[in-house]
């Protein structure tokens, strides 16, 4: 498959509909995704990025079909992750002295993953690669996500080639923003950004200053996974300068696992407390056991507020709650408040190293948190439902 962007523009990446983890299986992709590789003509051919490793055969022939090989001048390469770079040995084999144009980081990147020394050209922000009428200008975008990261830039068509910024997990055969259903859009595009990008907003918010100043228009942002932007492009930049921003909604979100269903009770006593004093807050309840860590990971990003909770075993918590604990804590997330809670037999730990690892986490640990004897009573119960009173008020 591939299909005409603009008189200039093709694409010829793959739609990969049975993806359903990435990076490894750290990221869950309920509906797919596509790795978005261009084709540009106009004097000189170029080549934007390539497809991950599994599909490289199938690219490089596919490829074929749409041109001579020989007759592509440059590849440039926005980010040396297997998913953008993966076809590159594939394809140069077939022509490999060809100039592959990236940053120094990603020439240490593609090395790193394909062993292999071939016609690098190192490039910086500012930068131009003349292709006729029209040039590229290159934008370095470090830490969105990995330091190799770049923009490119082609004029005349004013088409920004994003890399990985702006993208999502998101297979479909429409293919751009305007056809696409717009909540599944923009539910994929906030998960994308609160999975991914989170640690980096600070840089998100410098790098989209950075190209706004360059006060150049764009008519498209073609991004590196997922749908491209033609409708009003830069409603998703407006987004994403929202996202970084320590972003909320009217939302508390209250994760546990549990072993007995003591704890999942405490959890939903605290939900009816909070809903006593803030009926107009949204509350979201999941257990870490069963439901989608990157699904959960987006609702606690879009929170005011985190509640956790576990049962205690062997003087710890559960793993799975032990789990999100950990990528909550390395995503960096701001501006939250948090408590725990958890059940126990006989020791009775949970409660504390939760809390300490919200703490960790940075999260604004507002309450000693609650904890219930077995299967809880009545008492217990009226402790969560006063937990979630203060915390509804807190809130307000």
């Amino acid at each position: 498959m591939s299909f005409k962007i603009n008189d200039s523009v093709k694409w010829v990446g793959k739609i990969d509909w049975e993806l359903r983890t990435f990076h490894g299986e750290e990221y869950s992709t309920h509906r797919g995704s596509s790795y978005n590789s261009y084709l540009v003509q106009d004097e000189k051919t170029v080549l934007i990025d390539t497809v991950w490793t599994p599909f490289a055969k199938e690219y490089v022939a596919n490829l074929k079909k749409e041109i001579d090989l020989h007759k592509i001048d440059y590849i440039i390469i926005n980010h040396a992750e297997p998913d953008h770079s993966g076809a590159l040995p594939e394809l140069m084999r077939e022509i490999p002295n060809t100039p592959i144009y990236c940053t120094a980081n990603a020439v240490k990147s593609i090395k790193g993953h394909y062993h292999q020394d071939w016609n690098f050209v190192v490039v910086k922000t500012g930068d131009k690669l003349n292709i006729g009428s029209k040039d590229i200008v290159f934008i370095e975008a470090r830490m969105l996500h990995w330091p190799d990261s770049m923009f490119s830039y082609l004029t005349g068509d004013s088409i920004l080639f994003s890399n990985d910024a702006f993208g999502q997990h998101y297979a479909s055969e429409l293919m751009f923003n305007d056809l696409v259903d717009q909540t599944e859009l923009y539910q994929e595009a906030i998960k994308y950004y609160a999975n991914i990008l989170t640690p980096f907003s600070k840089l998100v918010e410098k790098k989209i200053e950075e190209v706004v100043a360059m006060n150049v228009p764009v008519s498209m942002i073609c991004t590196s996974h997922g749908i491209i932007w033609r409708e009003n492009p830069l409603q998703i930049v407006t987004k994403y300068m929202e996202w970084a921003k320590d972003y909320q909604e009217n939302q508390v979100t209250i994760i546990y696992d549990t072993m007995w269903d003591a704890t999942k009770k405490m959890g939903e006593a605290i939900a009816a407390g909070i809903k006593s004093t803030n009926p107009n807050i949204a509350i979201k309840l999941y257990n870490t056991a069963k439901a989608d860590k990157n699904d959960i990971i987006t609702e606690v990003y879009k929170s005011k507020a985190v509640l956790v909770g576990s049962s205690t075993i062997n003087k710890g918590i559960l793993h799975s709650v032990a789990g999100m604990l950990e990528q909550i804590k390395g995503l960096g997330f701001k501006n939250k408040k948090a408590a725990a809670f958890g059940s126990y037999g006989w020791s009775g730990e949970s409660v504390q190293i939760i809390t300490e690892e919200l703490k960790k986490a940075g999260f604004e640990v507002i309450d000693n948190g609650v904890k219930a004897l077995w299967n809880p009573d009545q008492e217990s119960l009226d402790k969560c439902y006063e937990l979630g009173k203060q915390f509804g008020i807190t809130l307000k």
